[in-house]
């Protein structure tokens, strides 16, 4: 495999995990809201998937979604059996803060693989869809076009499974659409980000040790 899509990996499942263990924190908006600070990293996923996509083709990017689904199964298989495993004396001071952490409920697990694995399938149907309209051309667009739509699906699943019989519907709308909009104004502002990430894939490609590597697109 070429070594830039082992890096493009990585950085994806990195963002990944900083979105699902850090977005717990929220950090004072505008007009009063509050934003979680997964609103920094959790945008890359979605844009990583549009960059793979346009290089390589349908077929990685797709397998970067199962990587990402089955790294996130596995962390909360492991979450679960470090919790329940028996405390040290030596370790109890820690004891409610680790758990507090790491302790997701089966229901909000549920919600967090149903809506990545939904709002990233989706993103990459819409993201070739585009493409096929648009062709090569208009990156930016094709990417934040098909972003707009899977982030509100991954925005909505998620609450929804997650806090239906818990808070009125009402309110589950009215924490999803600002959640939603911050995440897709993100995603446009880290569009410079995006080409950067297409360059340094496609420098020099077919010219390095990656030559002969080159994946089918579909």
């Amino acid at each position: 495999m070429p070594t830039r899509i082992i890096i493009a990996l990585t950085l994806y499942l990195a963002s990944l995990f900083a979105s699902n263990t850090l977005g717990g924190k929220l950090m004072p908006f505008l007009f009063g809201t509050q934003l979680s600070v997964a609103v920094f990293c959790f945008p890359i996923v979605f844009i990583m998937t549009d960059i793979i996509g346009e290089v390589y083709g349908k077929k990685m990017a797709r397998a970067f979604v199962y990587a990402g689904f089955l790294s996130t199964l596995l962390f909360i298989i492991y979450s679960a059996i470090s919790i329940a495993v028996p405390w040290g004396s030596r370790a109890m001071w820690m004891h409610d803060g680790y758990n507090q952490i790491f302790g997701l409920s089966v229901r909000m697990s549920i919600a967090s693989l149903l809506a990545y694995i939904i709002g990233e399938y989706q993103d990459v149907f819409s993201f070739f869809f585009f493409k096929a309209k648009f062709g090569s051309k208009y990156f930016w667009l094709r990417s934040n076009l098909s972003n707009i739509w899977s982030q509100l699906l991954d925005s909505a699943i998620f609450m929804f499974v997650a806090f239906l019989g818990v808070y009125p519907t009402k309110t589950i709308l009215l924490i999803i659409i600002p959640w939603w909009l911050y995440k897709v104004i993100m995603g446009f502002l880290y569009t410079p980000l995006s080409y950067l990430g297409l360059w340094l894939l496609r420098k020099n490609y077919g010219n390095s040790s990656d030559k002969n590597q080159n994946l089918p697109t579909e």
